[in-house]
């Protein structure tokens, strides 16, 4: 089957925009559909071809909307880009469909087939699948801007859609369309933002709407087709789900012990449900007789112990196994979530006490059908549900805890103080705070005493670790694994996280006495300082005494994370990349002489390539050789989340790709093992270069928060009610107090881009002017020869691909300080132009997405729509800072952002 004709996109996002326009139309009178497609007309001639009579043109219609007017103008837009979206994700879908598997990247297929002609040791492959662990981490942060009544009504429209693409007689047409019809005018009276502030307990609930849309269904199928091409009968549960949503607490006040208490219950509760109703289905497939088929014994007793007396079924055995299963998980919903089971065929009975007593009932069931020619009913359900028990258990996802370094000294501070052992801990230096930390851990005394009063802070941190420790006993010991310990800077700020884990319960025994401890403490290495520390910290707690062997009777994993967040805001992009491949790299080699003890590297990637974002594929296939080696953890934040995995196939594809790049980093790497020291050199040199200029621009320019702060924006993307953090960790306008996803979000709206490319183009000017020959020749070499290079290249090329600077300039007119603006504004269109001219030199290519056409063309099908929302968004903005504060000004403001995130699709 050959690829869809993109023909067929632009047909659907025609046919799509049909049915708005004649729903505006209808709702909102034909005034004001042409209004919207005047503007829209305007807005692609001052794109295209920079006209000034245009943009003048634009700029009078746009004052002279009433607030009332601009709101509907904005909802136009800013539905038609959710609806081009759904076009585009059904004709991804066709194209997937289409695909050959053996030959696409990302496949299974293909990957087995390198592997295959790579000669690779099956052996080493089964070593790879049996202690593999790849796990994807949702996030909740300020940038999903879509409520969960909004995704579902575009999930109705784009099944709908997908019918009707289909073949069908005129008369299913006409009603499927009006069907469509009908979802696009539910959509138009819908809200698409929120009235009030998201709670944890609202992001809790989006979160698991993906498990029961795709990751329920789909992770026991993608083990399906490892195995398939592995050939290999059952494979290690080597793919599992984590969660920070409810365990975050870095800066988010909302987030307490009630919060994690709350996640783990509606996370269990919800895969528990998936389990009853897989469970009820099976008793309705396995309506197997006894006296036809047989069963084991072990079947007959399970089935006598069911409490199912019904007549009609005494004959039945796998029926009233599965009734008597129904019934305990029945009674283990209750007892761990306090909700009921939706069905009874007998009462709920005992609750299981543990995942694995589920997982062994079932395999009653599997061990009885194999032995009794019913292999072929195990494949479609009961495998499936088998495979989900492993990878699930009865806790859904491992939920992280993540707190601030500098909270972990104040409980301990306070601890000791209460004890009477030291008043001033925090001034301790280090060396005298590592040597105190050690005795504490070597001692099984406990701290705390019942005559001291804690303050809130410290009651709070210690009441989650005691909570951890709680949901660990009764939904299983994966369901809290991983104590994140953010801007970690030292050593001690580890050993202070073992500290609070002994004084939790979450340490048996002490450090040097056949001590473990229940959770990996997790330092995140964040700012550029940080990463340049990173292996240096590691080295020296794993050479305190003892540390060790407690991680190793722990269960010998330790996890690194990197911060692509703010270590971007803090040295720009290029910096930030080389920083994280070199901290990578270092921490490989260190954990080389630590045997018995696993490397785990955490990814803290976001949506824009700011932030670490662009396409996993490549992402993880340039780490540096060694660094995955089976083993991969990365954060999947905000909208990207929606957009990866709220369609089911889509979602599979998504997840098959994690593990066929994991399988060939890990198996495929030996090609690119040695980077040449020339390559090496010059990303240092280039990377002091590009932090040289980034720096100079972001920190070192008086008023440059002032122009940031104006020309985009950031204040009133923080009043929005798009997630439960506050948008900077301190009351203060300073960079480097405000949160690195914000920012990202902030030049994301404004077209600017900048943390995905400013300083690249200076650094490479400077570079080559010092040996233009040598240095060109050596950075094309780099680009053909070293995958980090081209990555990193390819996914600037298409942030400067979404970039608009004739938008950004109309940005920049916000600020009050017209010099400022045209300081600041002259010296990004420099960078701009430096940065263009140096992708160019490097790849050969004159245009933006030479090598990536079909994104080319869906940027090009979303500028119509994507930049009549910026000149919305500017106008009113620039009313509401002169004092028009009105509710609908601020309404059409908030929907301006919703519409310019969706169109943008990775802006978080």
């Amino acid at each position: 089957m050959g690829q869809p004709s993109e023909q067929i996109l632009r047909d659907d996002i025609r046919f799509l925009g049909a049915i708005l326009g004649d729903t505006i139309r209808e709702q909102e009178g034909t005034d004001t559909f042409d209004l919207i497609e005047n503007i829209r007309r305007l807005s692609v001639q001052y794109h295209r071809n920079a006209d000034a009579q245009a943009g003048k043109s634009l700029a009078k219609i746009l004052k002279g909307l009433t607030p009332d007017k601009a709101v509907s103008v904005i909802r136009g837009f800013t539905y038609f880009s959710h609806l081009a979206n759904i076009a585009e994700d059904q004709f991804a879908l066709r194209a997937l469909a289409a695909e050959d598997p053996s030959t696409t990247d990302g496949s299974l297929a293909n990957t087995f087939r390198k592997l295959k002609l790579a000669k690779t040791p099956p052996k080493k492959l089964q070593e790879t699948l049996r202690s593999a662990l790849i796990s994807p981490v949702l996030t909740a942060h300020p940038t999903e801007v879509q409520r969960r009544s909004i995704l579902d009504a575009k999930r109705a429209i784009s099944e709908l859609l997908a019918r009707y693409r289909q073949d069908h007689s005129p008369a299913q047409q006409d009603e499927i369309e009006s069907l469509l019809r009908a979802r696009v005018a539910q959509l138009w009276q819908t809200r698409l933002i929120r009235l009030s502030k998201l709670s944890v307990e609202d992001e809790i609930e989006n979160a698991v709407s993906y498990y029961q849309s795709t990751f329920l269904q789909e992770i026991p199928r993608l083990y399906q087709r490892i195995e398939h091409e592995a050939k290999d009968d059952w494979i290690a549960p080597i793919f599992r789900m984590g969660n920070w949503i409810g365990g975050d607490r870095d800066g988010n006040p909302n987030v307490v012990q009630e919060t994690l208490r709350q996640t783990v219950s509606r996370h269990s509760e919800v895969v528990l449900r998936h389990y009853l109703t897989q469970v009820h289905e099976l008793g309705s497939e396995l309506s197997i007789c006894e006296s036809l088929a047989g069963c084991s014994a072990e079947l007959r007793a399970l089935s006598e112990r069911s409490g199912d007396q019904n007549s009609h079924r005494q004959d039945e055995p796998y029926r009233r196994a599965l009734i008597g299963i129904y019934a305990r998980l029945a009674a283990t919903l209750e007892t761990l979530t306090g909700t009921q089971a939706l069905r009874h065929a007998v009462e709920p009975a005992d609750a299981y006490s543990r995942s694995e007593e589920f997982q062994q009932d079932l395999a009653i069931i599997y061990d009885s059908l194999i032995a009794h020619h019913g292999q072929a009913l195990t494949r479609a359900r009961l495998l499936p549900l088998i495979r989900a028990t492993q990878v699930f258990g009865f806790h859904m996802a491992t939920t992280d805890l993540r707190q601030n370094s500098s909270v972990h000294e104040h409980v301990v501070a306070e601890l000791l103080r209460g004890a009477n052992i030291e008043s001033g801990y925090e001034h301790l230096e280090e060396n005298s705070k590592i040597e105190l930390l050690l005795i504490l851990l070597d001692d099984a005394r406990s701290l705390r005493s019942r005559h001291v009063s804690y303050t809130e802070i410290a009651e709070q941190e210690l009441a989650i670790f005691e909570a951890a420790f709680e949901m660990n006993q009764r939904f299983g010991s994966e369901t809290i694994r991983h104590a994140i310990i953010s801007h970690t800077e030292s050593v001690s700020d580890l050993l202070e996280v073992l500290l609070i884990q002994k004084e939790c319960g979450l340490m048996a025994g002490t450090l040097n006495r056949d001590g473990f401890v229940s959770l990996i403490v997790v330092p995140l290495f964040e700012t550029i300082e940080d990463l340049r520390y990173a292996a240096p910290i590691m080295e020296a707690f794993f050479n305190l005494p003892g540390i060790a062997d407690l991680v190793r009777r722990s269960g010998g994993e330790q996890e690194i994370m990197l911060g692509y967040s703010d270590s971007n805001k803090d040295g720009g992009f290029f910096t930030s990349n080389w920083e994280l491949y070199k901290a990578s790299t270092e921490l490989t080699e260190l954990f080389k002489s630590l045997p018995g003890i696993t490397l785990r590297l955490f990814h803290g990637r976001g949506g824009t390539v700011g932030r670490g974002g662009g396409p996993s594929y490549q992402a993880i296939l340039a780490q540096p050789a060694g660094s995955v080696n089976g083993q991969l953890r990365l954060t999947e934040q905000g909208e990207i989340i929606a957009n990866k995995y709220a369609h089911p196939t889509i979602g599979a594809k998504n997840l098959e790709t994690l593990v066929s790049a994991v399988l060939e980093a890990t198996l495929l790497s030996g090609k690119h093992s040695t980077v040449p020291q020339e390559f090496l050199k010059a990303a240092e040199e280039c990377s002091a270069l590009s932090m040289q200029a980034y720096r100079e621009l972001v920190y070192e320019t008086d008023g440059f928060e002032d122009y940031f702060f104006e020309a985009t924006p950031i204040s009133e993307i923080a009043q929005l009610n798009i997630g439960s953090r506050p948008a900077s960790r301190k009351a203060s306008r300073a960079i480097a107090d405000l949160r690195a996803i914000p920012w990202g979000f902030s030049w994301g709206q404004s077209r600017v881009n900048l943390p995905g490319w400013y300083g690249f183009g200076s650094a490479v000017e400077t570079f080559i002017k010092a040996s233009p020959k040598k240095h060109t020749a050596l950075l094309k070499q780099m680009f053909q020869d070293w995958p980090f290079f081209s990555t990193l290249l390819s996914n600037m090329d298409m942030v400067i691909a979404k970039a608009n600077l004739g938008v950004a300039r109309r940005y920049a007119e916000l600020v009050q300080n017209r010099a400022l603006a045209k300081s600041i504004m002259t010296s990004i269109e420099k960078e701009w132009s430096k940065t263009v001219k140096a992708l160019e030199t490097i790849t050969g290519n004159k245009t933006r997405l030479t090598t990536n056409p079909a994104l080319a063309s869906l940027i090009t099908h979303r500028i119509p729509y994507l930049d009549p929302l910026n000149h919305l968004q500017i106008e009113l903005i620039r009313r509401w800072r002169d004092g028009q504060q009105d509710e609908r000004t601020q309404i059409g403001i908030h929907l301006s952002i919703n519409g310019i995130a969706a169109a943008l699709r990775n802006t978080g």
